[in-house]
């Protein structure tokens, strides 16, 4: 009688499955009286076999479902809406209200000087309380702030004559001069509302990735970071979607008066709280201890940052250095793709386009991209899916435990397959995530590359949305690579002592040498396959013992500088480029046009592609996590077990 057979991957759906959905039958726990061994062998196989089920907490947490890690992850799409607000009529809005190009830009700063301060400081703050609301605190705090920066925005005009009227800094409304005083002040608030909306937004983005990392158990990391980009992703195709819709004529909404820029704030508003809701009362911390007096202080927390900063470990520093050269990619992408989509149509055309048919055609490629954004985040985490049967599991005590359950595990695979009549497979090893990021990092260098051919417009929407996949990956990867290692620094592996043992330091066996005198030079307490670390694994540990340990919060915020900082060295290195490639159209008295006569935008895209190619050089210097080492390491140990047992 042939025994129950183990599930080939991870049945739990929250290894990255893409989108809720029902639970597989597998993911019930198999009862032991169902089996009925029909050997010693297999009576071991059986009571040693991993089960999913069997360990629902590790590292003492618990394993989250799809429900837990869509509820964890949706405000993410929430303020990824509010985000698109500001991308999509920032600008426009600001130069209605009489501001300067020149002075619009500087308002533009508040992005990446809300990065620089906002991440590092809040996670800091949250790291030293110990409340169980302390990653929750912040997210609602920050969703308040947000929420009252916005609506400022959107009744700005409105809020400048109140305000005017009521310290009488005019005679009427008919008056120039309360005109005027209006105006300023309605500039000055709109300004000064920017300002919190960026700070404010940076904060909720980095209190709910702290949350994540807070909440969720090492093996889940990767899921958990996947969730965080398809939802992102899919706010931004609901912004966008917002964005089209006439809301002007929604029987509900037109009551709101105003203009298009207004109706948008007060609904991404609603959903930013209607999502927040969710998390915040799905999600639940824990009370931490504390561990010293001055813990919490104004003090402590500048100190931990200044830690962060000075000893940040080695991969993780690694994956900072990657994300510069990443970043100095993505921001000319992110700024100016539209308008490339503008002098394209210049460019096939022969003439300047209409401004309005310009910018819905580059609204309709970003959709594009989000949507292809979503289907890629929901795709690719497949590639990296983790399977069970290389995990460690509940009852691997020692390297005797772990290496008897292989033993047993690959004999019980013998068993069922010779039943089958086919050839023994084992488990398959997934794609590193580094690879696959360096992979996302060639592809958009690529399709950067391919604007030297790229003259119709269907070609460069294509090209937008192709660009998709590697967002949805930078979105992603980074994160979950960062996440793992920060675990690694919270829960060092257990050194596990073992007897030396007189055999090759290779896991394959020659055909020649006999197991008869394999097994003589052994104790039968011995392990047969001795643990090893190779020159890369131990330079990570080593380096990882050296540096001092920071919580996770500071690390991610001192991440977020990486990503912000290429920002400047982007708004610099552009200008250049634009007064060189556009130098011609500028010089034209005659020509008055936005994007008839330039191609500045493309070599702008061009140079980015290349900073990312050398991103992926860089890539390679990142280390595998420690999960991925692992599973590596018992799959070698499952061959060398495969052939042994091969008659």
């Amino acid at each position: 009688m042939s025994l129950p057979p183990i599930s080939g991957v991870d049945p739990d759906p929250t290894t990255q499955i893409p989108w809720p959905g029902a639970r597989k039958r597998s993911d019930r726990e198999v009862d032991p009286s169902e089996a009925t061994p029909s050997s010693n062998a297999s009576s071991t196989f059986d009571s040693r076999r991993p089960s999913v089920v069997s360990r629902p907490e590790q590292n003492g947490k618990r394993r989250l479902s799809t429900l837990d890690l869509y509820n964890l992850s949706i405000s993410m799409a929430g303020a990824q809406i509010a985000w698109t607000v500001e991308l999509g009529y920032g600008t426009p809005f600001l130069l209605s209200l009489g501001i300067s190009e020149q002075l619009t830009s500087l308002v533009w700063l508040a992005g990446p000087i809300s990065g620089l301060i906002a991440q590092p400081v809040i996670g800091a703050i949250s790291d030293s309380s110990t409340s169980k609301y302390r990653r929750r605190y912040w997210i609602a705090l920050s969703t308040v702030a947000l929420v009252a920066s916005t609506l400022t925005l959107a009744y700005c005009q409105e809020l400048s004559f109140f305000f005017v009227d009521l310290f009488q800094l005019g005679v009427g409304d008919w008056d120039p001069k309360q005109r005027h005083q209006a105006s300023n002040f309605a500039i000055g608030l709109a300004v000064f509302s920017f300002y919190v909306l960026d700070f404010a937004l940076n904060a909720l983005q980095a209190s709910l990735r702290n949350l994540l990392l807070d909440i969720t158990p090492p093996e889940q990391l990767s899921a958990g970071n996947a969730w965080h980009s398809r939802m992102t992703q899919a706010g931004n195709i609901v912004g966008y979607g917002f964005g089209f819709l006439p809301l002007a004529s929604l029987p509900i909404i037109r009551l709101l008066g105003g203009d298009q820029f207004r109706k948008f704030c007060v609904i991404a508003m609603i959903t930013l709280v209607i999502t927040v809701w969710i998390t915040c009362y799905t999600q639940s911390e824990e009370e931490r201890i504390l561990q010293r007096p001055s813990e919490g202080t104004f003090r402590e927390i500048w100190n931990n940052i200044y830690i962060a900063v000075v000893a940040l470990p080695r991969p993780i520093r690694r994956v900072c250095y990657v994300q510069i050269f990443a970043f100095m990619g993505w921001f000319p992408f992110l700024f100016y793709s539209t308008t490339y989509i503008g002098q394209i149509m210049a460019q096939q055309y022969d003439r300047e386009p209409d401004k309005d048919m310009a910018t819905r055609t580059g609204a309709l490629a970003m959709l594009v991209h989000s949507i292809v954004a979503v289907v890629a985040g929901v795709v690719l985490p497949h590639l990296a899916r983790r399977d069970v049967r290389l995990l460690a599991q509940s009852d691997d005590e020692d390297e005797d435990a772990e290496l008897s359950r292989l033993r047993d595990t690959v004999r019980q695979w013998q068993v069922e397959a010779a039943h089958k009549g086919k050839p023994l497979r084992l488990p398959i090893m997934p794609f590193l995530l580094r690879n696959i990021w360096m992979g996302a990092m060639l592809l958009f260098s690529l399709v950067t590359a391919s604007t030297f051919f790229i003259t119709k417009v269907w070609q460069a929407i294509a090209a937008v949305g192709l660009i998709g996949i590697c967002w949805a990956v930078a979105c992603w990867v980074p994160f979950a690579i960062i996440m793992e290692f920060l675990k690694e620094l919270d829960q060092p592996t257990p050194e596990r002592t073992a007897r030396p043992v007189n055999r090759r330091t290779s896991h394959v066996r020659t055909v020649s040498t006999p197991n008869l005198l394999r097994v003589s030079l052994l104790s039968e307490r011995q392990p047969l396959l001795a643990r090893r670390r190779s020159f890369e694994d131990q330079a990570d540990t080593d380096g990882a013992q050296k540096n001092t340990r920071v919580a996770g919060g500071t690390i991610l915020g001192i991440h977020n500088l990486a990503i912000v900082f290429p920002q400047f060295l982007t708004a610099i290195w552009s200008s250049a480029i634009f007064k060189l490639a556009d130098a011609k159209a500028h010089n034209d008295p005659m020509n008055t046009g936005t994007f008839y006569g330039k191609n500045g935008v493309a070599w702008v895209l061009r140079f980015g592609g290349l900073c990312t190619l050398f991103g992926a050089v860089l890539c390679r210097m990142v280390p595998p996590t420690r999960t991925e080492k692992e599973m590596r390491r018992r799959l070698g140990e499952m061959r060398v077990l495969k052939q042994e047992q091969t008659p």
